[in-house]
């Protein structure tokens, strides 16, 4: 840092645009959706349609207690997306936005939990007719997937450069 400036993206203003984002998006579905209703947005292969998930990615639940083991693990997950972030280069932009757009994700999802027993807010339902349809999902489902995809390519390359960077001996 030349001039004592962090050049990084801001990882809690990640955080926050994919929170907000979320919530939005979550606060709409719920006041235009009722149980058990869909709307059409192209056909039957993607609807809208609400459903609260207590448990976690693709309907995984641990009993009684899903809603608290999973906050516990949301917020452990955003200490350690934090920290790796602090120590991630300022020049590997990619792995610096995964890393908040994973874990606005996971506080949006975290805020749901919280807010309500009946848990995460799900309302985009994909599917192509005569398969089965992909797990409802929402905006905080996509950072995490978006962000965990981006991290798998960074940490990726940075194994390449590591590779090309060993001379092998002659």
């Amino acid at each position: 840092m030349a001039s004592g400036v962090d050049r990084r993206p801001p990882f809690w203003g990640l955080v926050a645009i994919v929170v907000v984002l979320d919530r939005i998006t979550k606060i709409l579905a719920e006041r235009a959706l009722g149980a058990g209703e869909s709307i059409s947005v192209v056909g039957e292969t993607a609807q809208l349609r609400l459903v609260h998930n207590p448990g976690a990615a693709f309907g995984l639940n641990l009993g009684d207690y899903s809603r608290w083991i999973f906050m516990v693990v949301a917020i452990v997950a955003i200490v350690f997306l934090f920290r790796m972030w602090r120590e991630t280069a300022v020049a590997d932009r990619l792995r610096l936005y995964a890393l908040g757009f994973v874990a606005g994700g996971a506080a949006g999802n975290l805020i749901d939990r919280f807010i309500s027993p009946r848990g995460v807010v799900d309302f985009i339902d994909v599917g192509v007719s005569g398969l089965p349809r992909w797990p409802t999902f929402n905006v905080a489902d996509i950072a995490v997937s978006c962000g965990a995809v981006a991290l798998a390519l960074s940490l990726w390359r940075e194994d390449a450069r590591r590779a090309a960077a060993v001379v092998p001996p002659t």
